[in-house]
């Protein structure tokens, strides 16, 4: 039994060594903001490394289809609103030139 106990020891402590986790951590779930952040980005219709232009142009297209004018509803355009502001907050700051 100790000897189990040990090489577990001895695995976890390789796999923080190897991949800078320990291997509890790859059980957790994503957090909130990353699957909030994911959602986002599947709504818009953008890939990960999606710059500014692409998400507000993303953001343009949908909300042309899911304003209430033409039969969408307010929840939709403020969800829409809401994806675009959260994927923009997630880029990097600008430099200026």
């Amino acid at each position: 039994m100790l000897r189990l106990l040990v090489i577990a020891a001895l695995l976890s402590l390789g796999c923080k060594l190897i991949f800078g986790r320990w291997p509890w951590e790859y059980l957790r779930g994503a957090s909130t903001r990353q699957r909030a952040v994911e959602r986002a980005r599947q709504l818009l219709g953008v890939a990960p490394g999606a710059k500014r232009q692409q998400i507000v142009e993303a953001h343009k297209r949908l909300v042309a289809m899911v304003h209430p004018d033409r039969g969408g509803t307010n929840e939709q355009v403020h969800e829409a609103n809401a994806a675009r502001d959260l994927l923009l907050a997630e880029l990097p700051p600008e430099i200026p030139s």
